[in-house]
């Protein structure tokens, strides 16, 4: 079975694409969703998370998500240790996933495919990308972040021009129904492919 990445920066609709992939039968690892879960589920990543960044970064058992942002957010170094202790977990549980799953291929949904030199995992990756202002606006409007925040997000991740140059496919997706035009054309080649 085929492993499909599918990344872009913040903003870029990489949610709204993946579900055009579900509603055609393909199933869908959303891996930021699935890290989440394990943080609060796994005493492993529980135990090495509060050495890692002591009590706080859980409340009531559930984690300090706030907290920890506040913390990562300026210091690629304590990101690099938070992502070594959760992204093997989160690949095991992915690959235990990947076995249940019956369809010509699979999509994982991952920001930082590129960033953390992971695009060797996957047999294909496409890239999600919109205009900047766009995903300013979606990112405000969702998260209810300013946009200076958002702005310093997207200025941390790869550019769009740098995940193109390294991307098997690329969706661009400041019109909903271009974008979806254009992830059919994929989904049609990759079935083709799988037949």
């Amino acid at each position: 079975m085929k492993i499909i990445g599918l990344t872009g920066g913040i903003g870029s609709g990489k949610t709204t694409i993946a579900n055009y992939f579900e509603a055609w039968g393909i199933p869908f690892y959303k891996a930021d969703a699935e890290a989440k879960k394990l943080m609060n589920a796994s005493a492993y990543i529980k135990r090495e998370l509060i050495n890692l960044f002591g009590e706080k970064a859980y409340v009531d058992g559930e984690l300090n998500k706030t907290y920890l942002s506040h913390k990562i957010f300026s210091n690629q170094e304590l990101l690099k240790k938070m992502n070594a202790v959760v992204h093997p977990k989160v690949a095991e549980h992915f690959k235990k996933w990947v076995k249940q799953q019956k369809a010509p291929y699979v999509i994982k949904e991952a920001a930082v495919i590129f960033e953390n030199n992971l695009q060797d995992q996957y047999d294909y990756v496409i890239t999600v990308v919109a205009d900047e202002n766009e995903r300013i606006k979606r990112v405000t409007a969702r998260d209810n972040s300013s946009q200076d925040k958002v702005k310093a997000i997207i200025n941390n991740q790869w550019s769009d021009q740098e995940k193109i140059k390294h991307s098997d496919f690329v969706i661009y997706n400041n019109d909903r129904e271009e974008a979806k035009a254009q992830a059919k054309k994929i989904h049609d080649i990759l079935c083709a492919q799988a037949t």
